[in-house]
């Protein structure tokens, strides 16, 4: 069975253009200057996660990314697009639920790509699970989102609680996730957390950089030491 290799807690930023600019080209430059800012507060994982951008601009921002963090532990997924992934010399790729099983796709992959999946109910975390070559699962929508539209699905926490028990892979919660929330998903057992949101905004362009990292730098403080508590509590119990 594939054994994830992933140091939890995951704390995963997700890109989102629109929240830059309504125009893709200066949304691109946006994300590239973000990644960075990112990057340096800690973040774990970077999900290049543009939709609806072609082929040519989102190898050329992978790569930008990639370019403009290396040195940084953060590692860069891509989403969906494992071609894109590979171009771009990406880190690894997450793939939706309608993928094919990443079993296939770890077969055609470099050793140490990382792939993730997206999954909503018990019975996907699981099945993706016994078919193997996942390092992790995302699960959402936890919380409501403003990234989400009204009438959205919310799973909650306690079907988040639910997946984490059944699965070893290391589960990322997603979904309306900010630092409060962080405190709920990893109570729930949880691995680590995905936000697009708390990442993105507000963060104006007008904004100074030492602003925005020191920002950047107190979120990725907050989620981790939500983890962190949780860890030592759990110690604690053991032990006792």
């Amino acid at each position: 069975m594939w054994r994830s290799t992933l140091a939890r807690p995951i704390i995963m930023a997700v890109s989102d253009r629109h929240q830059f600019d309504s125009d893709d080209g200066k949304a691109c430059d946006r994300i590239v200057t973000w990644s960075v800012a990112v990057a340096r507060a800690g973040v774990d994982l970077i999900q290049i996660r543009e939709r609806g951008l072609d082929d040519r601009r989102l190898l050329t921002l992978v790569r930008r990314v990639c370019a403009a963090t290396t040195g940084y532990a953060t590692r860069v997924v891509v989403n969906e697009r494992t071609d894109i992934a590979l171009a771009g010399e990406a880190d690894g790729v997450h793939l939706p639920g309608t993928a094919p099983p990443a079993g296939r796709v770890r077969a055609v992959v470099p050793a140490r790509f990382l792939i993730g999946r997206s999954v909503h109910i018990e019975a996907e975390a699981m099945q993706t699970e016994l078919e193997g070559g996942c390092d992790y699962v995302m699960f959402g929508t936890v919380f409501s989102s403003a990234s989400k539209p009204a009438g959205h699905p919310i799973a909650g926490i306690s079907a988040l609680a639910a997946v984490c028990r059944r699965v070893k892979l290391p589960v990322v919660a997603i979904g309306g996730i900010d630092e409060a929330r962080a405190n709920d998903a990893a109570r729930a057992g949880a691995a680590g957390v995905a936000a697009i949101g708390l990442f993105a905004a507000p963060m104006p362009a007008s904004e100074p950089e030492p602003v925005t990292r020191s920002r950047f730098d107190h979120i990725v403080r907050t989620l981790r030491h939500a983890f962190d508590v949780q860890s030592a509590a759990a110690r604690s119990t053991t032990s006792g």
